[in-house]
C-alpha cells in the first residue's frame, strides 16, 4: 500500500500520511457498509486518491501564490515512465529508493526495515545491536536528510541498481531474520515476514539473474526456512538444530535452495550470502546432526570472516568449532567475544557461552550465563528454552521465568 502510494505522492512522509488517512476512512466506511471483498485494494486506492488530491491542491497553491510557495519538482512517477521497467515490483522499487547512496549504508537498511517492511523500531534496534532510542534517532535523521537533500523517491535506472544492491540484499536478509526468530512476543516465527522476504528475494533473482549474490540470498533463505516446522515441538517449545526431526524439513525447498546456492558459488569470489548459503547447505545435506561436516562448516566461516569480519560471524564460527574440535577449543574465543562492547546487548553470546560451559560440566557458571542470556531475551519461546536449561542445571530454580 505504501509502495504504491509513494509513486503518486513522490514523498514518503506524504505517502505515510495518506496511508494513515485511508485507514481512518476504512474505519468510518466499513463500519457502515462492511469490509469490501478486496480490502487491500480499497485501502491502496483510497490512499492514492488522497495523494492525488494533495498534489492537485499544491499545484493550485503554487499557481495562485507563486511568490509565496517554494517551487516543487513534479512527481517522479510522471517523469520517469521510461525507467519503470528497471524495477517492476512496487515493493522492490521502494526498497531500492530507500537504499539511496546519499544515506549511510546502515541507515538505509534500518530506514527500509522500519518504513517499507513495517518492522517495529525496537526490533530494528535489536537487529543492529543498538539501543532503541539510538535507532529511533537514526531513522528520524535519515527522514530529515531525505527531505532536506530532496532525495527523489524514483525508480533507479538499470545502471544505478548495482550501487544499491548490497543494501537491498541486507535489508531482505534482516527482514527474513526478524521473521525467522521474532525479537519480541510469544511466537518464535513470524511467517508473514519470512514469506515477504522470500517473495522479495525471488523477485530480485528474476530482476538480476546474473548477480550471484541474489542467488546466494535466495538459497540461504530457502535452506533456512525449510527447517521451520521442526523448530518447535508439539507443545510449541523451541527445538535446537541438534534435536530436530529432519524428516519434517521441507526437502523440496531444500533442493531448490541448494540449486540457487550452487549457482551463487560459481562467482570467482563468492560473497557473504553465497557463503552463508553454503553453510546452511552443509547442515541441510547432513543425514544427522552428528554427521555434519563440521570441519567444512568451520572453513566456510573462515572464508565468511574474510568477506564480512564481524563479532557475530566469529561467534557462529566458534559454535561450529565447538562441534568440530570440542567445547574447550571454542570457549576462549567466546569468552573474549563476551567482552566485546558490540555484543553487549546480544543474548546469543551468553547462550553460546552457557552451552559450552554446560558441556564442560561447569554447571554453576553455565547457569549464570543462561541467566545473563535470559535477561537480554524478549522472545517468549526462547525465554522458555533458557529457563528450562536453568532449571535443568539448578532444580531449585523458579520454574517460571520472570515477567518482562
Amino acid at each position: 500500500m505504501l509502495a504504491a502510494t509513494v509513486r503518486v505522492a513522490g514523498d514518503l512522509d506524504v505517502a505515510e500520511e495518506c496511508a494513515q488517512e485511508a485507514y481512518v476512512d476504512a474505519l468510518e466506511s466499513w463500519g457502515r457498509t462492511g469490509v469490501p471483498d478486496r480490502p487491500g485494494a480499497w485501502l491502496t486506492s483510497t490512499a492514492r486518491r488522497r495523494a492525488v488530491d494533495r498534489l492537485r491542491r499544491e499545484v493550485t497553491l503554487r499557481r495562485k501564490l507563486p511568490l509565496l510557495v517554494e517551487p516543487v519538482e513534479a512527481p517522479e512517477e510522471h517523469t520517469m515512465a521510461g525507467n519503470d521497467e528497471a524495477v517492476p515490483d512496487d515493493r522492490l522499487r521502494l526498497l531500492f529508493t530507500c537504499c539511496h547512496p546519499a544515506l549511510d549504508p546502515a541507515t538505509r537498511v534500518a530506514l527500509t526495515l522500519r518504513l517499507v517492511c513495517g518492522v517495529a523500531t525496537p526490533d530494528v534496534a535489536r537487529a543492529f545491536l543498538v539501543p532503541e532510542p539510538t535507532m529511533a534517532a537514526r531513522i528520524t535523521r535519515a527522514k530529515k536528510k531525505i527531505t532536506q537533500a530532496r532525495i527523489p523517491y524514483r525508480t533507479p535506472t538499470a545502471a544505478e541498481l548495482p550501487k544499491r544492491l548490497d543494501s537491498v540484499l541486507t535489508t531482505v536478509h534482516l527482514l527474513f531474520s526478524t521473521g525467522h526468530t521474532a525479537p519480541t512476543g510469544e511466537q518464535l516465527v513470524r511467517d508473514d515476514l519470512c514469506e515477504r522476504a522470500l517473495d522479495l528475494a525471488r523477485t530480485l533473482v528474476q530482476l538480476l539473474p546474473a548477480t550471484r549474490e541474489t542467488c546466494g540470498l535466495l538459497g540461504l533463505l530457502l535452506l533456512t526456512h525449510a527447517r521451520r516446522v521442526a523448530r518447535l515441538d508439539a507443545q510449541g517449545r523451541l527445538v535446537l538444530l541438534e534435536h530436530q526431526d529432519r524428516q519434517q524439513w521441507d526437502h523440496v525447498m531444500i533442493v531448490e535452495g541448494l540449486r540457487w546456492t550452487v549457482e551463487s558459488l560459481q562467482a570467482p569470489h563468492p560473497g557473504r550470502f553465497a557463503l552463508q548459503a553454503a553453510i546452511a547447505g552443509a547442515h541441510a545435506v547432513a543425514p544427522t546432526f552428528a554427521a555434519t561436516d563440521w570441519a567444512r562448516v568451520v572453513h566456510l566461516y573462515d572464508l565468511l570472516l574474510a568477506v564480512e569480519p564481524s563479532p557475530v560471524v566469529e561467534l557462529n564460527r566458534a559454535a561450529a568449532l565447538a562441534f568440530a574440535d570440542g567445547p574447550a577449543a571454542a570457549l576462549a574465543i567466546v569468552e573474549r567475544l563476551a567482552g566485546d562492547p558490540r555484543l553487549r546487548s546480544y543474548p546469543y553470546v551468553h547462550a553460546v557461552r552457557a552451552d559450552l560451559l554446560r558441556r564442560l560440566g561447569r554447571g554453576g557458571e553455565a547457569s549464570a550465563a543462561y541467566r545473563a542470556a535470559l535477561d537480554l531475551t524478549a522472545n517468549g519461546a526462547e525465554r522458555d528454552f533458557l529457563q528450562r536449561r536453568i532449571n535443568d542445571l539448578d532444580p531449585g530454580a523458579a520454574t517460571q521465568a520472570p515477567n518482562r
